[in-house]
């Protein structure tokens, strides 16, 4: 039955099921299910929460690596007019246990082997229990009332410093995120991602498979990323659409396999997260294939800017133009526009934008102008065309001799070395000259590369005063869940290297 007072996310699963019953919705290991059955999983999933006690604006959370029980759980969260709390695994119980406290949950699912200490009032583990869970129990038609405005996402930033926020998105946030994605993207419903990212990432989610399981396509998930797995998953189930970060992308670039991969299924492949170095946008290119970027952020659900497909060739490089429903601004210190080419904060308005974070009204206050724009913290700059190019986090430009320096511009150089996998560059103080870059470098298979290599090849491509002073040579890099370098644990490091 399709709910008729539920205009949330919770009504999806019956509408698909009752437009496309037999089409596959999820494959997972290799296991198909059709939308008819996920919907009726849904469904009793759900009557298993409200027998528990989960009722309308009560919040519900997801621990572990992505899973049908994902995509379940949320639904079924929704269906009661619940709010989903979907959390990084990768975290450790204390940080964990904040977030399950801080959110006020009161039911959590969760993978085997997870780790945390607060106890829910109602816990299920994803497997044999969670199985007979569904199973014991009969699925009665569900319509609790949602409106479009009501929560439906609690999702935790990174926390790449201090304690992470807990970004709220609404369902009509979350709506208009497809929109803008659907306006932007031939998204078809013979669409087959492949969901290598985690999903209680907002881009994984919103991104894919959401507007996926909107068009009636089937979403392919991994439970953890793998270049190897990827590559065999594209063939064997002809993926059509990948989502990632530039690491994901990285490392699809640089396996052996790479040369002769089938890769014949592919219509496009999509970034976002981090600013994504030319080099490899080209890489792609050479395959024949069409990489397209966006920029956004949790609090945007995330889409604010977008390179659409027939642009990528000609604006490599770029975050792309604003998404259709809503408004981009670049800015000055004074929240005048910047003019095009100069770096400038960017602004975001529009239906998409989180209308602030859950139980904190300090940080809500201070994350919008006096007219309603929110501030993103990121530095970018706008062509006289209006496409924007990412420069940095505003937090993470440093200024060295009274020149600024943007680490993403030299991590983006030193990244065409042959002998360099990834970097990352923070800035660190220096007696002389304020502050002086410092570059931690991951090699690449079989390559020795050192401080003196890498200046040599960045003393040609880049002025003396963005050069790192420092290289450390690494074997990997500190990354969030959502595949963000911590650069404040390496500002940690350069300190106490020093």
């Amino acid at each position: 039955m399709i709910p008729r007072h539920n205009a949330g996310l919770g009504s999806w699963p019956a509408r698909r099921a009752a437009m496309s019953p037999d089409r596959t919705a999820l494959i997972f290991s290799d296991r198909a299910v059709t939308y008819a059955r996920l919907d009726d999983r849904i469904t009793r999933l759900a009557a298993r929460l409200r027998s528990a006690g989960v009722g309308p604006g009560d919040r519900v959370a997801y621990l572990g690596p992505n899973h049908p029980a994902f995509v379940e759980t949320m639904f079924a969260t929704h269906l009661l007019g619940g709010i989903f709390v979907p959390l990084n695994f990768r975290l450790a119980a204390p940080e964990i246990d904040y977030m399950l406290e801080h959110s006020g949950a009161v039911a959590l699912v969760h993978a085997p082997g997870s780790a945390f200490s607060v106890r829910p009032g109602t816990i299920v583990e994803v497997g044999d229990a969670y199985e007979k869970w569904l199973g014991s129990v009969s699925s009665p038609p569900i319509d609790v009332a949602v409106g479009m405005d009501d929560p439906a996402l609690i999702l935790y930033t990174s926390g790449t410093t201090g304690r992470p926020k807990g970004a709220v998105l609404t369902h009509a946030n979350v709506f208009w995120n497809c929109f803008n994605l659907l306006a932007g993207v031939d998204v078809a419903s013979d669409e087959r991602p492949l969901i290598g990212a985690p999903l209680f990432h907002v881009a994984a989610l919103n991104q894919c498979l959401l507007p996926t399981f909107l068009k009636g396509g089937c979403s392919v998930l991994m439970p953890s990323w793998d270049v190897d797995e990827a590559l065999t998953l594209i063939a064997r189930h002809r993926i059509t659409w990948m989502f990632g970060v530039a690491a994901m992308f990285a490392g699809l670039a640089q396996s052996p396999r790479w040369p002769d991969a089938d890769l014949s299924s592919l219509r496009s492949v999509m970034s976002g997260g981090a600013a994504v170095p030319e080099s490899l946008i080209l890489a792609y290119q050479a395959r024949g294939l069409t990489f397209c970027q966006g920029y956004g952020m949790t609090e945007t659900a995330p889409g604010a800017t977008f390179l659409e497909a027939r642009e990528s060739r000609a604006h490599v490089g770029s975050a792309g133009l604003p998404v259709f429903f809503a408004g981009v601004r670049c800015v000055r210190p004074d929240l005048s526009d910047a003019p095009p080419g100069e770096p400038g904060e960017v602004l975001i308005r529009g239906p998409n934008v989180t209308p602030g974070y859950w139980n904190d009204a300090g940080a809500t206050a201070a994350a919008f102008t006096a007219d309603g724009w929110f501030r993103s913290g990121d530095l970018a700059r706008v062509d006289e065309e209006g496409h924007l190019y990412v420069v940095d986090r505003l937090k993470d430009m440093y200024i060295s001799g009274g020149e600024n320096v943007y680490p993403a511009e030299v991590e983006s150089v030193i990244f065409e070395h042959p002998g360099v996998a990834e970097v990352a560059v923070v800035g660190v103080p220096d007696p002389a000259w304020g502050e002086v870059g410092r570059a931690f470098i991951v090699p690449a298979p079989g390559a020795a590369v050192d401080g003196a290599s890498i200046r040599a090849f960045l003393a040609p491509r880049l002025a003396k005063y963005k050069i790192p002073v420092y290289v450390d040579v690494v074997a990997s890099l500190p990354r969030t869940g959502s595949g963000k370098v911590r650069k404040a644990e390496l500002r940690r490091r350069a300190e106490g290297a020093s």
